[in-house]
C-alpha cells in the first residue's frame, strides 16, 4: 500500500516514510506534521512503492524500517544509493542497532535508530541526518570507534550471526519467522534456488548440521531479538 501526500510548503523539509506497519507510518506521519520545517511527501511499505514515491516526491530524508512487506530496508537503501549518492536516509527499526547499525551504515545510511527509545529522538536523528552527520546510539558509537581503534584483527569476535551476509541474515531472520522456502523467496524476490543457496552458506558460517538445526537456531534467535 502507498500513499502520496502533497506538500504543503516548498520550503519545508521533505521526508519520505517507509514502513510496513500502518500505524508507525501514521503515528510518525503526525508526529512530523508539529514540527517546524518538516513535513511528510509520502509512505510506502515495500521497497518498489518506495522507489516510486523517491522519484516521484525527491524527498529530503528518508525514514525507512529494517523489515518491509516486500524486500528489506538494507536493499532498499543500496538501491537508492545507486540512484543518488547523496540521497540522505535514517533507519529506524525495532532491531537492535548492534546487528543493524553497521551494516545500515555499510548499505549507505546516514543513521541507525531503534524505535524502543523514546519519541523525540526521531526529530534529533532526522534533524542530524539531514545535516549530513551521522546519528548512532552512544553504546553502538563507542563500538565502531573502539573497533576502529584496535583494528579488525585485534577485536574480540562478535556473535556468529554477525558473519552473514546482508542477504543472509534476511534468510535467516525470515526463517526463523517461520516462513518456508517459497515464501521467503517471494519476499526477498528471489528464486527458490537462491534461498536454498543462502541456506546451505547460513548452515556452514553458523556450524549447523542439517535443515531443522538451522529452523530451531533461527526461531530462538528471533524470539531474543523480539
Amino acid at each position: 500500500m502507498t500513499k502520496q501526500i502533497k506538500t504543503k510548503s516548498v520550503k519545508a523539509v521533505k521526508v519520505l516514510i517507509v514502513d510496513d506497519h500502518p500505524a508507525v507510518r501514521e503515528g510518525l506521519a503526525i508526529k512530523l506534521t508539529w514540527e517546524a520545517g518538516l513535513e511528510v511527501c509520502g509512505e510506502a511499505d515495500d521497497v518498489a512503492e518506495a522507489l516510486k514515491l523517491f522519484a516521484a516526491t525527491e524527498p529530503d530524508v528518508i525514514v525507512v524500517d529494517i523489515s518491509l512487506k516486500n524486500g528489506n530496508g538494507l536493499d532498499l537503501i543500496k538501491r537508492l544509493k545507486l540512484r543518488d549518492d547523496s540521497v540522505r536516509v535514517l533507519v529506524w527499526s525495532m532491531y537492535p542497532d548492534s546487528l543493524y547499525a553497521e551494516r545500515a551504515l555499510r548499505a549507505g545510511a546516514l543513521g541507525y535508530i531503534n524505535k524502543e527509545q523514546a519519541t523525540d529522538k526521531i526529530i534529533e536523528a532526522i534533524r542530524r541526518v539531514l545535516a549530513g552527520k551521522v546519528y548512532l546510539s552512544e553504546p553502538m558509537a563507542e563500538k565502531i570507534l573502539m573497533r576502529a581503534s584496535r583494528g579488525s584483527h585485534d577485536a574480540p569476535p562478535g556473535p556468529p550471526v554477525e558473519s552473514l551476509s546482508d542477504r543472509e541474515l534476511e534468510t535467516f531472520q525470515l526463517i526463523g519467522q517461520g516462513l518456508d522456502t517459497h515464501q521467503i523467496a517471494q519476499k526477498m524476490r528471489v528464486s527458490s534456488k537462491t534461498v536454498d543457496t543462502y541456506r546451505a552458506r547460513i548452515k556452514e558460517k553458523l556450524g549447523l548440521e542439517n535443515f531443522h538445526q538451522l529452523i530451531q537456531t533461527a526461531a530462538n534467535w528471533a524470539t531474543e531479538e523480539r
